[in-house]
């Protein structure tokens, strides 16, 4: 009866947040209002004269001593140079917002791969081997393995995921909804190296160094952990897809595109197709491997290695991905015949663009707003703020943990890039913490997860008005509202039960990850 109770009450909830969150204006509007209210705050807050310290100005020399700083200071954006910078460099802005290119690049591939039948040939199989309760947490899975090859899961895995789920008689917005939450709900979770980790590290050692000039910290301090959540982020999204978000979503009509015929039964031409397919896709995975494996390949970074930040290898994984999609797509069409020449291969890519129009939109806007919301140094003050107000409270260590969890994930409602916010932050949590016993290692683990949480509920994530446009795809009425009151739920769970976890994983004393520890 009490369980009956609380489960009307939180549809209840959801329901009207969904309602509520419908009323809002278009994304792209949304975009361009928080564009004017960055304009004005960064007016009215110029002329203040603040005295917390701009971490990002801090320059130590070889003992560790501060040599100089500047206070934290926010910038007019409405003065006449700031305006005439913004209006100069406006194209520029937008072609150079990360995720467009991400998008765009990577959609070509992929487009020909789904135009020629690919896809649905390999979902085909999937289904075949895949018990249909079970298509939750292997897509979780792949979303969670999808980190390894930065942000291309969201271009790539996310929409699969409303395919296999539409595919398999399931609401395609619940697979939506599930892959989201593997890729950037739980996107500090993996268990395979990530370009994140290096970044991540190069932040965390600098702030230690504050203390300790000769402290080091290795790029896997936090593997182990972010091992053992994957797990975690695995069981939490299966519980909560397929006994809360896809029961909700019975009322969400599916409007749009419907999944292809017979998705169950592979006929002889696509059989062979698939197969030729797979076997383009393995032979090019043949040729990648020969080429990294030299220890003088141009695909490595400097210091030898293959999936360090910035490595060429790491920096061609969108254009490798639309490859590792358009050549085997290509095949498959020709053996299976669904494509005849290679104007139909053409056709493919034109009609996956046509249908990012209402996306290109939104990232314009978006582009606009983060370069003022980012030059303005409004978020910073923010994060420097919220940083020094929780330092002043002089909690216990396990509490401060619980407290920089949080405070990240309201930050992350704010500034959606991880290194972004780590930059602001590290260089005030991790001295702090080391000064009550705490390493910088652990606290490193806890502004990942409070970072991870609150992604997939803000509107200001880049990415998050694609996944939008994905919902529409199959519901056309799917607004603002309808994706944040789905995948709230998700943020909590993963909030309480991560946070959860890394108490337990203090508690029991397990490793963190590399040559790391609980103790400065």
């Amino acid at each position: 009866m009490n369980n009956t109770k609380s489960s009307t009450l939180t549809q209840r909830f959801l329901d009207k947040l969904e309602y509520a969150g419908n009323k809002l204006p278009d994304p792209a509007m949304i975009f361009v209002i928080a564009l004017v209210l960055t304009w004005v705050a960064s007016a009215l807050l110029a002329p203040v004269q603040f005295t917390e310290t701009d971490p990002r100005t801090v320059v130590r020399d070889a003992a560790g001593q501060i040599t100089s700083s500047s206070p934290i200071r926010i910038q007019n954006m409405l003065s006449p140079e700031k305006l005439t910078i913004f209006l100069s460099r406006m194209v520029k802005t937008f072609t150079e917002f990360p995720p467009l290119g991400v998008v765009l690049v990577a959609m070509l591939g992929v487009a020909v791969a789904e135009h020629t039948g690919f896809i649905n040939a390999g979902i085909k199989y999937l289904l075949r081997i895949t018990p249909r309760k079970m298509l939750t947490p292997m897509l979780v899975l792949v979303a969670i393995i999808s980190h390894s090859a930065g942000d291309t899961g969201y271009v790539l895995v996310i929409p699969l995921g409303g395919i296999v789920f539409a595919a398999a008689g399931r609401h395609p917005v619940a697979g939506i909804a599930a892959a989201f939450a593997g890729v950037s709900g739980g996107f500090s979770a993996t268990f395979l190296p990530s370009g994140l980790d290096p970044l991540l590290q190069g932040f965390t050692q600098s702030a230690a160094q504050i203390i300790d000039p000769s402290r080091t910290v290795n790029p896997l301090c936090n593997w182990y952990f972010m091992g053992g959540s994957s797990l975690l982020i695995v069981l939490a999204a299966w519980f909560l897809t397929d006994r809360v978000i896809e029961p909700r979503l019975r009322h969400l009509p599916v409007d749009g595109d419907t999944p292809p015929s017979d998705l169950h039964n592979l006929t002889d031409p696509e059989r062979r197709g698939f197969w030729a397919g797979m076997g383009t896709f393995l032979l090019l995975t043949a040729l990648l491997a020969l080429a990294a494996a030299p220890a003088g390949s141009p695909l490595r970074a400097k210091d030898g290695a293959l999936t360090s930040h910035g490595s060429p290898l790491m920096e061609s994984i969108v254009p490798l991905i639309a490859i590792f999609f358009l050549l085997p797509g290509v095949v498959h069409g020709y053996v299976a015949g669904t494509v005849k020449s290679h104007r139909d291969v053409v056709q493919g890519m034109a009609k996956a663009m046509g249908g990012l129009g209402y996306y290109l939109v939104m990232a314009f806007c978006a582009a606009q707003f983060t370069y003022v919301f980012r030059e303005s140094n409004v978020g910073a003050l923010i994060a420097i703020e919220g940083a020094s107000f929780l330092k002043s409270l002089q909690l216990h260590g396990s509490v401060i943990i619980v407290g920089i969890i949080l405070l990240s994930m309201v930050v992350n409602i704010l500034i959606g890039s991880a290194s972004a916010k780590w930059a602001l932050l590290g260089p005030i949590f991790v001295p702090m913490l080391m000064q009550l016993g705490l390493s910088p290692e652990l606290t490193q683990a806890a502004y990942r997860i409070g970072d991870s949480s609150t992604n997939i509920i803000t509107p200001l994530l880049p990415y998050f008005p694609l996944i939008v446009v994905y919902c529409q795809r199959y519901s056309k009425t799917t607004g603002i509202g309808t994706l944040i009151s789905t995948m709230l739920p998700y943020s909590i769970l993963f909030a309480i039960t991560w946070t959860t976890l890394l108490m337990v994983w203090w508690a029991l004393g397990l490793p963190l990850g590399l040559q790391a520890s609980y103790t400065p």
